[in-house]
């Protein structure tokens, strides 16, 4: 893997959060992975499954990668072996997700969200008020 120096000046980053990554630097492997839950109610009730990954099939099947088939031909000149970068300002990274400057040979990141919205029947909707 091409090495290079990576010079940051100043990095602002508010939330770094769930399985991401601030790289700085080369790196040979990167893997991010995050799941979660998420439960909107309208009236406090559990069920008692809820936090079982393995209740859900969206955790467990596999992803489908499609291969990429494309030629790819591109001519490189690195006359600098330096990455430089005056300013990085972020909110947020979240959820499997890489803020990376440098070289990185294999990158994977999986973000898993099963969101689940709990509402009343109509009926008892209309009961309440």
């Amino acid at each position: 893997m091409f090495q290079r120096t990576s010079c940051v000046d100043d990095i602002n980053i508010k939330i770094v959060a769930f399985s991401s990554i601030v790289q700085l630097g080369d790196s040979c492997i990167i893997n991010g992975l995050s799941k979660a839950i998420a439960v909107q109610r309208e009236v406090e009730m559990e069920y008692g499954h809820e936090g079982n990954f393995s209740a859900y099939p969206i955790f467990s099947e596999p992803i489908p990668f499609q291969p990429i088939n494309e030629p790819l031909e591109f001519l490189r000149q690195n006359l600098n072996p330096i990455i430089k970068v005056k300013h990085i300002g972020i909110i947020g990274v979240s959820s499997a997700s890489v803020l990376h400057v440098g070289n990185s040979q294999h990158v994977s990141m999986e973000t898993r969200i099963k969101h689940i919205r709990q509402l009343l029947p109509h009926s008892e909707e209309q009961g309440q008020g």
